[in-house]
């Protein structure tokens, strides 16, 4: 009963945990700018920067993000890589969800990048969690963007010989960018912390009851 109620307990407290970042999240599009060098190299877990940056896209170099769902539709994430100025590390841009049913001989409609330097804004988010860890295989691909179902730094930054920033960038929305940009944190909901914490709750109450009967029955054969 004790480590069943205290599982319980332990699931509460991740739901509160959870709504904390999904506030902090909500709130991180339209939180002060910060330079993105000032943060780079360590955030707070429970923090979101909503950050600028300087640089160029590196040219012809880019991942797409597979098996996508907005609004009932399948699409990818198109996933750019990026030099920020000043600095050696390469930074994953997230420039938003575009439809694309992988029709036979058909590529996804990605607008294109920015040539020479620009300076963008977003959220310094980390890598979403989920997709099948199996078959990237991304250096047996030829042609750029290459296709995957995960973003794992480490094997991206392999993937183009260079090491990576510990998170990526999530772009600010915008109306022209022919993107879809709704961002949400990579994480379980609370919801779900509070259905494992009512499960574990009923164990250590079925736990008691089980504890009872047997009790009772002791006693009654005890008397008899």
């Amino acid at each position: 009963m004790t480590a069943f109620g205290a599982l319980g307990v332990w699931q509460l407290d991740r739901a509160d945990q959870k709504r904390q970042l999904l506030a902090a999240f909500a709130g991180a599009a339209q939180a002060p700018l910060e330079e993105l060098a000032a943060v780079r190299a360590g955030v707070d877990a429970t923090r979101y920067p909503h950050v600028r940056v300087g640089g160029r896209y590196v040219d012809r170099r880019g991942y797409l993000l597979d098996e996508q769902v907005h609004a009932g539709q399948v699409g990818v994430h198109a996933i750019g890589v990026f030099a920020p100025a000043g600095g050696d590390d390469l930074l994953l841009v997230d420039r938003g969800w575009v439809a694309w049913n992988h029709a036979p001989g058909t590529t996804p409609a990605l607008p294109a990048l920015v040539e020479g330097e620009t300076m963008l804004t977003g959220i310094y988010a980390p890598y979403p969690g989920g997709g099948l860890r199996l078959g990237n295989q991304l250096q047996r691909q030829a042609t750029w963007p290459k296709l995957t179902l995960y973003l794992d730094d480490a094997q991206i930054g392999a993937d183009l010989g260079h090491r990576l920033l510990p998170r990526m960038l999530l772009l600010d929305p915008a109306a022209d960018s022919g993107f879809v940009r709704e961002w949400k944190p990579a994480l379980l909901p609370p919801e779900r912390h509070l259905a494992y914490a009512v499960q574990w709750f009923a164990l250590a109450l079925a736990a008691a009851v089980i504890f009872i009967v047997l009790h009772w029955r002791k006693l009654e054969a005890d008397r008899g």
